[in-house]
């Protein structure tokens, strides 16, 4: 899914839009997204933003303008300046548009660069389980490396993704197959399972064999003073 950005020409307004991609950097090493992936994400239906979505704007050259605003509750923008844009249930395009509408009242050819960040749940057996914001081009795979990556008892070979009800186990062990490649949609849930044969050394050795020491002295104490 790509952002839609208006044309301009501009030197120092190609590199802003460049900047805005902060996010999909931090995922160093992982394989392009190949175009079975791509294919995957068309088959699921055009992505719509949700309540709970941010939505970035930012307006060239108007930072009173720009900022990232939560689709509330009533679908709309939490936000004095754009509390008439309608953007829950609708795709990122027309969002634009009725963004676009709200700038005209200003200008009357807006230059900006609207981006979707998409709630997405990682948790699991992750390292940084939590409610994250990414951007559409973030894949499931970029994701778990953006939580952590898998935490002393994650299994990578069993990630459980969960999108619009319907769940399915994908094998992230590979970042360049089809299934580590599905680009992220709001909603979208991902669970890393646990490998019962992994043992916490802290939980599972350490702490019960302190508590057997703490036992062993209580005991000798009480035979020697009892």
């Amino acid at each position: 899914m790509e952002v839609y950005i208006t044309a301009f020409t501009d030197p120092e307004y190609e590199e802003m839009k460049l900047s805005r991609w902060w996010l999909v950097p931090l995922v160093v090493g992982l394989a392009p997204v190949q175009a079975a992936a791509q294919n995957f994400d068309a088959g699921a239906g055009v992505s719509v933003l949700n309540p709970g979505d941010v939505v970035r704007v930012t307006v060239w050259r108007k930072p009173e303008l720009s900022g990232e605003f939560l689709v509330g509750p009533d679908s709309t923008l939490q936000s004095a300046l754009y509390r008439s844009v309608r953007a829950g249930g609708v795709s990122v395009p027309t969002a634009e548009a009725r963004v676009r509408t709200v700038l005209e009242r200003f200008e009357s050819n807006p230059q900006f660069v609207i981006e979707p960040l998409f709630r997405v749940a990682v948790g699991g057996e992750v390292r940084k389980p939590d409610l994250y914001s990414f951007p559409p081009t973030v894949t499931v795979s970029q994701a778990v490396a953006l939580a952590g990556g898998p935490g002393e008892r994650g299994r990578m070979d069993r990630v459980r993704f969960v999108r619009e009800g319907a769940e399915t186990i994908l094998d992230l062990t590979r970042p360049g197959t089809e299934s580590a490649q599905i680009r992220l949609r709001s909603g979208d849930q991902i669970i890393m399972e646990r490998d019962p044969e992994r043992r916490n050394l802290l939980r599972d050795v350490i702490a019960p064999a302190g508590t057997l020491v703490v036992l062993f002295l209580q005991i000798v104490n009480a035979i020697r003073f009892g």
